[in-house]
């Protein structure tokens, strides 16, 4: 951070959010507006109540003066998402709501646009080896990630029309303090001591711990080469689901019992359970390729994943 910026945060009551604006409370550089949907809910010294988010939502007072929007919230991913039409919905916040904060914000002079997607937008499993890349062709399966795609590209399109920078970042898995799913799930187990049949998988996946994600954001602020660019969030070391839970029972002191069953037999007892999609995401692979976010940004990330298992469970900061 070079200069004075003047910032304006969604989402900052969220997992990623609410860790951003714990951050630049701390920074004398940074002037900083959260938009809540409801007052007193935020870190932030300074609140702006939007309500709902959506394509009416009213911007034009939070954006005055403003030199950078950070987009992190949005309609998050629903496993088991029950609604009768789930992309309706995400489109309703994802993009709709989006596109018209980018919008006022180009009509008000902000001169960067980060918008916080998801690898969802490049697919669900890569092959073991062949990592997604930035620049490669999207595929999302889900309506989450077809809702994120759809908000890039009209995002980007606005950038062309405007002028605005748009920088768009796709972190994989987040894990941190406060962190929920499938990932909390497995630690309160390993707590516990529960054995978990996990002891035999051999794929590999990629995650990023908050704060990495967090210093990738701040590095996108004023950055001359991040403008209209996608960059893909991680950790840099890609690790089986095996040694994951072994990490993370390091970072608990406390060591996991897992049991050596084929990834094959898991599968199939998960189909067997109408279980299927929960288990592609424990024992499939997610790697991404965070090259081109090395190379244009110079930026490494700050913590190893051991670093940021163990962080999750400072006793100040526990999960």
């Amino acid at each position: 951070m070079v200069s004075f910026v003047k910032i304006l945060l969604t989402g900052a009551t969220g997992f990623v959010g609410g860790r951003l604006a714990s951050h630049f409370a701390r920074s004398d550089a940074i002037s900083l507006v959260c938009a809540v949907r409801r007052a007193g809910t935020s870190v932030c010294g300074e609140e702006f109540v939007i309500g709902e988010l959506n394509a009416t939502t009213e911007w034009t007072e939070a954006l005055i003066g403003q030199d950078v929007v950070i987009h992190a919230a949005a309609r998050v991913h629903i496993m088991q998402d029950e609604t009768e039409d789930p992309l309706g919905e995400y489109r309703k916040i994802n993009v709709r709501g989006t596109l018209n904060l980018a919008r006022q914000a180009a009509r008000a002079g902000v001169r960067r646009f980060i918008f916080i997607s998801s690898i969802k937008v490049n697919g669900e499993h890569s092959p073991r080896g062949f990592p997604f890349t930035a620049d490669a062709a999207p595929a999302p399966e889900d309506a989450y990630g077809i809702s994120k795609l759809e908000a890039e590209e009209a995002l980007s399109a606005v950038a062309t029309e405007t002028g605005m920078e748009v920088v768009i970042i796709r972190p994989p898995l987040v894990y941190g303090p406060g962190v929920k799913g499938n990932f909390a799930t497995l630690i309160e187990l390993l707590e516990k001591g529960v054995p978990l049949p996990l002891g035999a998988i051999h794929n590999k996946r990629s995650l990023v711990a908050l704060d990495n994600l967090v210093d990738l954001i701040v590095t996108c602020i004023d950055h001359p080469k991040a403008g209209n660019q996608v960059f893909l969030a991680g950790d840099g070391e890609d690790v089986s689901t095996t040694e994951l839970l072994r990490g993370i029972g390091n970072a608990i002191g406390r060591p996991a019992r897992l049991i050596p069953v084929p990834a094959a037999v898991l599968m199939f007892g998960a189909g067997l359970l109408g279980k299927k999609a929960v288990a592609q995401r424990v024992l499939g692979s997610l790697q991404v390729d965070i090259s081109k976010t090395r190379r244009m940004l110079g930026w490494e990330p700050p913590l190893s994943l051991e670093e940021g298992l163990r962080r999750c469970f400072d006793s100040e900061r526990s999960c």
